[in-house]
């Protein structure tokens, strides 16, 4: 058996050297290139200078105040001013600008008088990341400014700035950021895309690679090798490559925790093995999934469905707890929920592994889940006619 696992090992490292555009390239080539891209796109932890405009039909001191005010700040940049609300629109349309401040006329003489002007903030939602950073510093120009407003006029009436600070702030908020006190985009992002990116090619590879025995009739041949022994003929087969997509996951985990400093309060070991277990519990979900469709083209489209469905069921852009019971029923049948919560507690928290317990037998079970179709696999290989 062991100069069989052997022989079939060796055959696999042939299939993948003889199909480098394939192989390599979704196997080394791309997920190196995810991993680069996405540290590489946030790696100033926040977007900065986003673009946006001003409609000042004001043109008094205070708009103009409030117009600097904006530009200073980080993540924002006036890089136009426009005449009127449908010149501005037409450039946001054209996304030259993600968002723009409208300052009626009279803002500064109804605000000296108490009256509360009301300032427009227009912004582009359907860019979630950069229409929310846009909002909050918008918002809190305006903010500002009436604050300013209300400071000349209290020292105007003899309140010291002890006085002044105590009636425009009453309330002074202390922030501290656990985890991630640098509020930094890249660090809990690219540590949850990634994975979940990888974990999609290891799923649609290892679904390929049974599928293509089949196509091309390689399959009798496969099975003859492992003495038609199935699950000798999967570990031969899978070994080589979970090889390769564990030192690819390593890549990852060092670039991401160890280049970058992402932060993490745990164990470095814990990040390799868990690394290692989001390969090894893809591959199994990957073999699960052809074992209940036996076919290339089907067993590729669920699998792709389902990793897609990942980055939202899986608590990545939405909180599972906030969804419906159904949906979070629904988020253990996923493999990277397992990994959220164990990055999420253990890596990025530091609790220990015992308020995680669960989802490591989760994950254990995904590694499983292969065993109960070996038979539908294996009647796949040496009965089934391929069809295109």
């Amino acid at each position: 058996m062991l100069g069989a696992f052997f022989d079939i090992a060796k055959r696999e490292f042939r299939n993948m050297i003889s199909h480098p555009t394939l192989y390599a390239v979704f196997m080394i080539i791309v997920p190196v290139c995810v991993v680069f891209f996405f540290t590489d796109l946030m790696h100033e932890g926040l977007p900065e200078k986003l673009p946006v405009g001003i409609v000042d039909l004001d043109n008094s001191a205070m708009s103009r105040k409030l117009t600097r005010t904006l530009d200073a700040y980080q993540n924002t940049k006036v890089v136009a001013r426009f005449p009127n609300v449908r010149e501005a629109r037409k450039a946001m349309q054209k996304m030259d600008i993600y968002g723009f401040l409208l300052i009626p006329k009279g803002t500064e003489a109804e605000a000296v008088a108490q009256r509360q002007p009301k300032v427009s903030l227009y912004y582009n939602a359907s860019v979630l990341l950069a229409g929310s950073l846009i909002y909050k510093d918008m918002r809190a120009v305006t903010t500002l400014g009436g604050a300013a407003i209300g400071q000349a006029k209290l020292q105007a009436l003899g309140f010291t700035p002890k006085q002044i600070q105590a009636f425009l702030q009453p309330i002074v908020i202390d922030t501290h950021m656990l985890s991630n006190a640098a509020l930094n985009y890249n660090s809990y992002l690219s540590t949850t895309i990634i994975p979940v990116c990888l974990s999609l090619f290891i799923i649609l590879i290892t679904a390929f690679s049974i599928g293509i025995e089949l196509k091309y009739n390689t399959a009798p041949e496969w099975m003859h090798r492992a003495n038609n022994n199935i699950v000798l003929a999967l570990l031969g087969k899978f070994v080589p490559q979970t090889i390769v997509f564990t030192l690819v996951m390593w890549f990852a985990t060092y670039w991401m925790y160890f280049v970058n400093d992402f932060p993490y309060q745990c164990s470095p070991w814990f990040l390799f093995l868990l690394a290692f277990l989001v390969v090894i519990v893809s591959q199994g979900f990957g073999i699960f999934m052809f074992g209940l469709v036996p076919s290339l083209r089907m067993s590729m489209s669920v699998c792709a469905l389902w990793g897609v469905l990942s980055f939202s069921i899986s608590g990545f852009t939405f909180p599972v707890d906030a969804m419906d019971t159904e949906l979070q029923m629904l988020s253990w049948l996923f493999p990277m929920r397992s990994y959220f919560q164990v990055y999420q507690i253990n890596v990025l928290n530091g609790f220990p592994l015992y308020y995680t317990w669960s989802y490591f037998v989760a994950m254990l079970v995904f590694i499983l889940l292969p065993i109960l179709v070996l038979w539908h696999i294996k009647k796949a290989l040496t009965k089934y006619i391929y069809i295109p």
